[in-house]
């Protein structure tokens, strides 16, 4: 199977890369990469032309996996002959880093897909989304000086959604995927090397919600009211944690939600697996993908017989080490989304439907 990384930019596919590293991921947006050239021959480098702005793409044999931008390009040299090094990021970078554009500055009854289409689409930007009944968007108004995908990451995560870039530049929102890897990562098969950071500093033995003490319309306080408690009952020893929740009053089933995430994503982040496996691959051939959930054999490590999520991806070939891929894998509960209010002050008008 051809897994060399082509970059097509400038009219030009250029590939034999000597330094790579691909990164894509669900917490990631957009995905990046930076890629280094040496010449093998005298003039070789010279007939690479590469502008910083070009649209680029980049292949790992013909499977796409980034649609972007070049942001930057280095040539240079040294005794030893000329080398280049191009780095770059995904179409949603324009999200990342442009403001949001949206007519009188007010967004209300809809849905994230129907606003991170049209912030979007100012960008030339698609999103798709697998997703149904998406919850209704209350009425909110876009601060002067937000980024489009502040907004969209917002909203989303109101909506119980993921979102991050697809290969070919769209933006995807979504929910942890139920797509398993083919083969999986087996000590002694394919896992070059593997730790995992075990983490308990993170974690509380209670999670307490509550209001806040002063209500907004009133210049009376009304003291601290305890909203929501959960407990974590894998920590032993008295660690607590408080949670201001964002509604003034009611809304307790937010709070519950809110307190029932934050412990929910601390415990599946008290342990985070970090593999570096001897493909770009997986058993059926498919190249390592965020939100794909994968089997996981690491015996000397203690860890055996779990399917966990696949967060990060990171592509990489070099000399010293050759053709790697770095991933980062959590429990699927570490990357679910953050609920929250879009209006605080407007506490029925702010709870999805159903959640009442």
């Amino acid at each position: 199977m051809d897994d060399d990384l082509y970059l097509s930019a400038g009219n030009q596919t250029i590939s034999g890369w000597t330094d790579v590293r691909v990164t894509r991921g669900i917490e990631r947006c957009p995905s990046d990469f930076a890629l280094g050239l040496t010449e093998s021959f005298p003039g070789e480098v010279n007939e690479v032309v590469i502008q910083p702005g070009d649209e680029c793409q980049i292949r790992i044999g013909t499977d796409l996996v980034i649609t972007g931008y070049i942001d930057r390009y280095r040539p240079g040299f040294d005794p030893d002959g000329h080398a280049i090094r191009a780095t770059g990021r995904g179409k949603c970078q324009d999200l990342v880093d442009c403001a949001a554009v949206w007519p009188n500055g007010q967004i209300s009854g809809t849905s994230a897909l129907d606003v991170a289409s049209k912030l979007a689409a100012h960008y030339g930007i698609t999103v798709t989304c697998d997703i149904a009944k998406l919850v209704a968007i209350p009425q909110f108004n876009i601060f002067i000086g937000e980024t489009s995908y502040e907004i969209i990451e917002r909203i989303s995560r109101y909506s119980q959604l993921l979102v991050y870039e697809q290969p070919d530049g769209t933006l995807r929102l979504t929910q942890a995927s139920t797509v398993q890897a083919a083969g999986g990562l087996a000590q002694g098969v394919n896992v070059q090397s593997a730790y995992i950071d075990y983490a308990a500093d993170q974690r509380f033995s209670k999670y307490t919600v509550f209001t806040q003490s002063v209500l907004t319309f009133g210049d009376l306080g009304i003291g601290q009211n305890v909203i929501a408690v959960v407990e974590d009952v894998g920590v032993k020893r008295t660690r607590e944690h408080y949670i201001v929740a964002e509604a003034v009053q009611g809304y307790a089933d937010l709070a519950t939600r809110r307190a029932n995430w934050e412990m929910n994503r601390r415990i599946g982040r008290s342990a985070v697996v970090t593999v570096v496996t001897d493909s770009w691959r997986d058993a059926a051939g498919v190249l390592w993908t965020p939100n794909t959930l994968v089997p996981i054999s690491l015996p000397r490590l203690k860890l055996e017989n779990e399917t966990w999520l696949i967060g990060e991806v990171t592509y990489m070939r070099s000399e010293q080490e050759g053709t790697t891929a770095e991933l980062t894998i959590m429990r699927p509960q570490a990357y679910l989304p953050e609920p929250v209010a879009l209006q605080p002050i407007f506490v029925d008008a702010s709870a999805p439907a159903g959640a009442r």
